[in-house]
């Protein structure tokens, strides 16, 4: 058993962040925060599965929605990919100050490479998890390509993502589109978990080799075999978890 537990926390801009603890009923080994996909929220299928079962393994996490989303303030179209990388910085900050220093930071989608560039100036982490992530942030244009023209000529266009109508603005593009993370990858200094679906049609499996490539050892690779990018199959969310913890114990500070 499990349980939940409503928090908010400062984000960038001034927003206030919404986020869910999920707890261990017994002994808490370590606790871990989870960033979610590019549009997905904190009670996306990756998120919500992927957290409880890992606090069912004895490891808490939180996970919180990026602005503009779910119960968090702000506007989503004000976001960059910058931001999303500080809001990780944040919810470190914040369980820092609950008493529940991280020792894993996990990303799924583009939240994986949000977790890849934070990870540097969070210096408790001492592992990192990535589900389905881009080698390049940039790799999410794709999603707007069609209206990629009218962003730049007139600063915005709407998309439909997720089912929600929502506004792309030209600073988003131009942070994506100027953002490398490889050097984050190349001098990350705590071990990496790499999980990525053969089968993704979102994030090609080309991106979890070329994370691989340039990560320095300890690094490990998982194939999520048959899962889809979202996790939508309840039995990929439990076998993801499981991977970390059993990966994850080895390296983590295992709590008094």
């Amino acid at each position: 058993m499990t349980s939940s537990t409503s928090v908010s926390f400062p984000g960038v801009g001034g927003t206030t962040l919404s986020g869910v603890i999920d707890m261990p009923d017994g002994e808490v080994e370590a606790w871990a925060v989870f960033c979610h996909g590019f549009t997905l929220g904190k009670n996306s299928l990756a998120a919500a599965r992927v957290s409880r079962e890992l606090a069912r393994l004895g490891i808490g996490v939180l996970r919180y929605d990026a602005a503009g989303l779910g119960d968090s303030t702000g506007n989503w179209e004000d976001g960059t990919f910058s931001s999303k990388v500080a809001d990780v910085r944040s919810a470190a900050e914040f369980m820092r100050s609950e008493g529940k220093t991280i020792s894993v930071a996990i990303g799924h989608s583009l939240g994986g490479a949000a977790v890849l560039a934070a990870v540097k100036e969070i210096p408790e982490v001492d592992a990192v998890a990535t589900i389905g992530a881009p080698y390049e942030p940039s790799h999410v244009v794709h999603l707007f390509e069609a209206v990629q023209d009218e962003i730049e000529s007139t600063g915005r266009a709407t998309v439909k993502l997720g089912g929600r109508h929502l506004e792309i603005r030209r600073e988003l593009l131009l942070d994506l589109e100027r953002t490398d993370i490889k050097e984050c990858i190349r001098t990350l200094d705590v071990p990496l978990l790499i999980m990525h679906s053969p089968v993704d049609n979102v994030v090609g499996i080309e991106n979890a080799g070329d994370i691989f490539r340039t990560a320095r050892h300890p690094k490990s690779f998982f194939s999520l075999e048959k899962s889809d990018h979202l996790l939508t199959g309840r039995k990929h969310a439990k076998r993801a978890a499981t991977i970390i913890a059993a990966w994850a114990e080895q390296y983590l500070e295992l709590e008094d």
